[in-house]
């Protein structure tokens, strides 16, 4: 299932209190949709998903598409190192009307690659929604070999990845290696030119939620066959791709979005917002792509 070409990872908007907020969060998913996202994935790591209570998912869940209204595929991030607690917070996404859910390798625990395989079996069995499978080795400490997802990728509802190994070769491996029907999205801004270049569908996204039109635009030269456009346009944009990495994610991401107006609130401990050092660095390159444009 093709779920679009540029899917946000979208950030938690919270208050002072770093409760949920409702109306920052209808403003930045109208946002996203006007500036080149073709779908969001919600409660993902960017959305801070590891702070975020079970309730607290479901809210957002149903904010998110009551706000969406259809416009654009809502994809629910249902995974975690707890089965049946995924299978659980999977049924109820569905029951709510998700459009797919994100499964995320489960962290952690470190299980093998047959634990891999039968954990995201498990979960699939249990809805009929089209599931993305989220392999981020950095973050989870462990990897999902080609292999299992060429496997998993035989499960009728396993539609999707999101790969975030930075590894081209595995990613080349899955999509020669998969049904046709199968998509494959970076999990990482800087090599979405490079998978598209192999025969990847996109991209799930940090940046979009501040070069979203770019990003947009640079997917759909390369496909139209102006390569040299979509390189240029690559290299423009990596410095700020760059810079919302700069420090642990989602913070670099949520003060970029306060400088171009949009306001999303502050990160949850364990995290911390940027020092002042880390903020004007950021602010320098925010400030010098917003002056090229």
């Amino acid at each position: 299932m093709n779920f679009g070409r540029v899917l946000t990872a979208m950030v938690t908007p919270f208050d002072d209190q770093l409760r949920l907020d409702a109306e920052k969060t209808k403003t930045l998913v109208n946002y996203l949709i006007e500036n080149g996202t073709d779908g969001i994935v919600v409660a993902g790591t960017t959305g801070e998903s590891p702070t975020l209570t079970r309730q607290e998912k479901l809210e957002l869940f149903k904010l998110v598409l009551e706000t969406a209204a259809g416009r654009v595929p809502i994809i629910a991030g249902t995974g975690s190192n707890n089965t049946e607690e995924s299978i659980e917070l999977t049924k109820e996404a569905e029951t709510i009307g998700a459009d797919g859910i994100m499964l995320v390798t489960p962290y952690y625990n470190k299980p093998s690659q047959e634990g891999l395989y039968q954990h995201f079996k498990a979960i699939a069995e249990s809805t009929t929604l089209p599931i993305m499978l989220y392999n981020i080795p950095g973050r989870a400490s462990v990897n999902m070999l080609p292999e299992t997802i060429i496997r998993l990728a035989q499960i009728e509802n396993i539609v999707s990845v999101k790969e975030a190994s930075g590894d081209l070769d595995a990613a080349a491996k899955i999509i020669e290696e998969t049904p046709d029907s199968f998509t494959v999205y970076s999990g990482d801004d800087s090599l979405t030119l490079p998978l598209l270049s192999i025969g990847g569908t996109g991209i799930v996204s940090v940046a979009s939620h501040i070069i979203g039109n770019e990003m947009k635009q640079m997917v759909e030269s390369f496909l139209d066959g102006d390569i040299v456009y979509a390189a240029n346009l690559h290299r423009k944009l990596l410095p700020v791709m760059k810079a919302l990495f700069a420090a642990p994610s989602p913070a670099p991401v949520k003060q970029a979005l306060e400088l171009n107006g949009i306001s999303v609130g502050k990160v949850r401990l364990p995290l911390v917002p940027l020092n002042e050092e880390e903020a004007a660095a950021l602010g320098k390159v925010i400030e010098e792509y917003n002056s090229q444009k």
